[in-house]
């Protein structure tokens, strides 16, 4: 008996001291999560509130009228729609080339031996060293000399492969087996019956996650359309959103709501393909 309470006492001693590590760890996140969600609580008050409200001291969370008009006032005023429009015709397009272009790109890479192919691959990564300020100036004069600004052409094809998606598509094509391929080549599939059969439906983790990589960035994109777009038939929303900053003055319950509607588009991307992308990042850990 005096042997064992020891044993005991020590058992739960390390209970008591993970359950602490365990509620110190939540507290941390949940911190964390409350930082992150503020932002956009406040985001989502200010596009609620009257105008006085916006600066008042101290801070209103739960504004003394709720402003729902200022959602209607803002698409009914300003041509928000047509930026609207604009960034999901150029972000859906330009997601779609990259899932096409890396998606092919990254099969040859992984399961064709070619002369030239790790040179080639190690020069699609170098690209990703090339800082984007030091492309920005010679792409901006082939789009122009193609007479693609102000089109959907200068706004869409060079934005239609990256490096990263080739590099992310060809990993993943790399642990699909080999043995498979050459039981469907015997069979007598053909490479695009192969591909679209075979390797497409294996990398679905992987194209999810790219497409919600993808489609972020271009619809968050700023500078580029900001270059190639002179008249406001091709402005996309996060350009409008600077625009109309400035044309109108700046009011801010109204600017809210612009952003908080801009937030819906990637929120429901990511809504949609969640379940594809937390499993992609589940197999990479696993792996590791």
């Amino acid at each position: 008996m005096s042997t064992s309470l020891p044993t005991v006492d020590a058992t739960v001693s390390n209970r008591s001291k993970i359950r602490i590590s365990h509620l110190l760890l939540y507290l941390v996140l949940i911190a964390g999560a409350v930082l992150i969600v503020l932002p956009f609580i406040y985001m989502l008050s200010t596009s609620l509130k009257p105008m006085p409200e916006v600066f008042a001291t101290p801070v209103k969370w739960i504004p003394s009228e709720w402003k729902w008009d200022n959602f209607a006032t803002v698409w009914r005023e300003h041509p928000i729609d047509r930026y609207f429009r604009n960034s999901i015709i150029v972000a859906v397009s330009v997601t779609f080339l990259n899932l096409l272009t890396c998606s092919l790109a990254g099969y040859s890479f992984a399961k064709f031996d070619y002369p030239g192919r790790t040179l080639m691959f190690g020069v699609v990564l170098a690209t990703l060293m090339i800082p984007l300020a030091s492309m920005i100036i010679p792409l901006f004069m082939v789009v122009k000399s193609l007479g693609w600004v102000d089109s959907y052409w200068g706004l869409i094809l060079p934005a239609g492969t990256s490096a990263f998606g080739i590099f992310l598509m060809r990993q993943h094509m790399t642990t699909i087996p080999n043995d498979l391929l050459d039981a469907a080549r015997l069979d007598g599939a053909s490479e695009p019956r192969i591909f679209g059969g075979i390797i497409l439906p294996m990398s679905k983790t992987a194209l999810s996650s790219l497409a919600i990589f993808i489609f972020m960035w271009n619809w968050d994109s700023f500078f580029w359309p900001l270059l190639v777009t002179t008249n406001e038939s091709y402005r996309t929303l996060p350009l409008g959103i600077a625009l109309f900053e400035s044309s109108y003055g700046t009011n801010y319950p109204q600017l809210m709501a612009v952003a908080l509607m801009a937030m819906l588009p990637v929120l429901i991307v990511f809504l949609v393909l969640q379940r594809n992308f937390i499993e992609a990042l589940t197999m990479s850990g696993v792996k590791g």
